[in-house]
């Protein structure tokens, strides 16, 4: 039996959907004529032969001779697709598409429905159709979205990702019923829809200053400390001592250099931080960078009678990243060599299992194993008994280290007593974005045939 909900095929023949068809109704008259016959010659003992004539004349009156009623209209089938949970109307869509920030949409069984391209930008893997703990798999997250369909009522989390970066987000989950004008009562929402908002900058920020109030009241304690004692004696007892006045001035602007190095880099380090979500892209060309390098450095090289080579890239030439601050992790990595590395010093580009690495080589005592590890801590000094006299802040690899990290790249450092240290960086090349197939067709199009 054919319901509403299931109706049959469209080109189906008659015949095949019950006896209202023609074929089912003929076979009903010849039982009906063949009953009839039957009954007579038992019933009234008629002869077969008389019996047959007058069954098939009483059967086709009664049959065909009754006023058929006209038919009546078929109710038109329903859509299976409207017997389902209704997917969120073209205004919901609407809305969801023109929110600037990462916007998903959800059933109620927490199956993703619709997203914009800002949530497919920051979560790649999600997918329509998909549960959305395949995609986000943060717990408070999943608990926000059952909780607005369990009380139909808004919500709001906070989380915060480690992987591949830190990175904190705050998440506002609203219920969507649809069609919205039903009696809400007991009504669970059909729908949630998850606007997720960025907290990284902001958070970095308030880090960056906690950290830079707690360093600099650490790191600028001693030169400050100098300074005031050195005024407190230019004002007392050496205030006619033209030979001490000079001395002492010399430490102290010597102190206000250290100061202000001290606080570029505490500003340099927290804005790396700060970015250190953003990926950079730019084409980058590293012969260039590095050459601009060994001229920043050569001054500091001659005062301290170190020889500054560099290797010809080669094919390792353009690296993906952002020129400035590539420029401060390759000057950091060869003033620390200049520094602390001996007669000479070798920059190195190779390019090796499809990356372009960077190596920083020196000549000098080399580095205790036991320090290896801290090596990009923040003010941590590994050279303890030069960095007084080199004037070291002690955050020149902590900035390569976030620059580098930043890039998607990563810092390696070896080294053996007697024989030097070597810091690699290691960054991705420059890849051309492939060219639009449009453009080769038409390039097809323009050139003369070489018949």
């Amino acid at each position: 039996m054919t319901s509403i909900e299931d109706p049959p095929e469209e080109g189906a023949s008659p015949a095949a959907t019950g006896v209202g068809g023609p074929s089912g109704r003929l076979l009903l008259f010849c039982a009906l004529v063949i009953a009839t016959a039957l009954g007579a010659v038992a019933v009234y003992a008629v002869p077969p032969i008389v019996a047959a004539p007058i069954a098939l004349v009483l059967v086709a009156v009664a049959f065909f001779g009754r006023r058929r009623e006209p038919a009546r209209p078929r109710p038109q089938p329903r859509d299976r697709a409207a017997r389902r949970r209704p997917w969120p109307d073209v205004g919901v869509k609407t809305v969801v598409e023109a929110i600037d920030e990462p916007c998903i949409v959800v059933d109620a069984a927490g199956v993703v429905r619709w997203f914009n391209r800002e949530a497919a930008a920051r979560v790649p893997t999600l997918k329509r159709g998909d549960p959305l703990s395949f995609a986000i798999r943060v717990t408070v997250l999943l608990d926000a979205v059952d909780t607005v369909v369990a009380l139909g009522r808004s919500e709001t989390v906070e989380w915060q990702d480690k992987v591949p970066t830190e990175r904190w987000s705050r998440g506002h989950f609203a219920p969507l019923f649809v069609p919205p004008n039903l009696p809400d009562g007991d009504r669970r929402p059909d729908f949630v829809m998850i606007r997720i908002e960025d907290l990284t900058e902001a958070r970095r920020l308030e880090r960056m200053r906690a950290d830079f109030v707690a360093n600099a009241s650490h790191e600028l304690r001693t030169p400050l400390a100098a300074v005031t004692g050195f005024i407190e004696t230019l004002q007392g007892p050496a205030r006619d001592d033209a030979r001490a006045r000079e001395k002492f001035l010399a430490v102290m602007a010597e102190q206000a250099g250290r100061m202000k190095r001290l606080i570029d880099d505490l500003l340099s380090l927290s804005r790396v931080e700060m970015r250190a979500h953003l990926r950079p892209d730019a084409r980058v060309d590293l012969a260039e960078v590095l050459g601009h390098v060994v001229d920043l450095v050569a001054p500091t090289a001659r005062a301290e009678t170190v020889e500054v080579t560099l290797a010809d890239p080669g094919p390792a030439r353009f690296v993906r990243g952002d020129r400035d601050e590539l420029v401060q992790v390759f000057s950091n990595l060869v003033e620390n060599a200049v520094k602390y590395g001996g007669a000479r010093v070798e920059i190195t580009p190779t390019l090796a299992d499809g990356r372009v690495a960077v190596a920083v080589r020196d000549h000098g005592p080399g580095i205790e194993p036991v320090h290896l590890p801290r090596l990009t801590e923040r003010f941590y000094r590994a050279h303890t008994e030069t960095s007084g006299v080199k004037r070291g802040t002690g955050l020149g690899l902590a900035i390569v280290k976030h620059i580098v990290g930043r890039h998607g790249g990563r810092l390696e450092i070896s080294s053996r007593l007697g024989e030097g240290s070597v810091f690699t960086v290691v960054l991705d090349p420059w890849v051309d974005p492939p060219r639009p197939q449009r453009e080769a067709s038409e390039k097809q199009v323009v050139e003369p045939s070489s018949n």
